[in-house]
């Protein structure tokens, strides 16, 4: 299982916010390059990076923190928030990023998100189906919406998404570890998807019990920052 962890950007900083909102924000690290060094240092691979400012403004924002992180490490970059039409998309790339996060977008504008996967193809998109009480919630987990879980990630599974991330709304940044149950249920039910958990890490021993059920990665993010998890045992991952 590989171990992706987050970094969440409001104004060019390094943050976390508690349940997506934004009154509830915890500053880490004002350079978020040094984060991502560290977790380069530490042999991880991966990067999942979040425009908070984006996903709210529904515009990329801070693509010079991604140019940076880009340039300057080897990490693979996955980025998302604010991602609504080609020039943004466009932007996602030229900057820097693997692989586009697509949340929202994929809700509100199929028609598009779908010639998106035809166009660049499916490899280069990492499908967000945030959750709640196992409804889809967009805008940065500011809006609710009745789509059922299941029936959207099936439908994207249809057209060639293979990598989807799960965040359990109600867990993340509790540190009151994840939703494996659910998680659970989405790898038993699609075998064949590259799911990643994302949400509620709060120990190794969840890290494990997400290992153990065949989840392919976990986003970690509060758990790091808040020195729950070091960078020294996620190495043993």
């Amino acid at each position: 299982m590989q171990i992706i962890p987050a970094i969440d950007i409001i104004d060019g900083k390094c943050v976390r916010l508690t349940q997506g909102d934004y009154s509830r924000k915890t500053i880490y690290n004002e350079q978020p390059l040094e984060v991502a060094k560290a977790f380069e240092a530490a042999g991880l691979e991966r990067v999942h990076l979040v425009d908070l400012d984006g996903a709210k403004a529904g515009t990329v924002t801070n693509w010079k923190v991604l140019e940076s992180i880009a340039t300057h490490t080897s990490l693979v970059i996955d980025f998302g928030g604010g991602i609504k039409n080609e020039a943004d998309l466009e932007i996602v790339f030229s900057s820097g990023a693997a692989i586009a996060t697509i949340g929202s977008l994929a809700v509100k504008n199929e028609t598009l998100f779908v010639e998106w996967l035809q166009k660049y193809g499916p490899d280069k998109f990492l499908l967000g189906a945030d959750v709640k009480e196992e409804k889809i919630a967009i805008a940065g987990w500011l809006e609710t919406t009745d789509i059922d879980m299941y029936a959207f990630i099936e439908k994207y599974i249809d057209y060639g998404i293979k990598q989807i991330f799960c965040t359990d709304v109600s867990k993340d940044g509790k540190l009151e570890g994840p939703s494996v149950t659910l998680y659970q249920n989405i790898i038993t039910k699609y075998p064949h998807l590259h799911f990643i958990a994302s949400g509620g890490v709060s120990s190794m021993a969840d890290l494990q019990n997400l290992k153990k059920i065949g989840c392919a990665g976990a986003i970690v993010g509060k758990a790091i920052y808040e020195n729950r998890i070091t960078l020294q045992q996620l190495k043993t991952m």
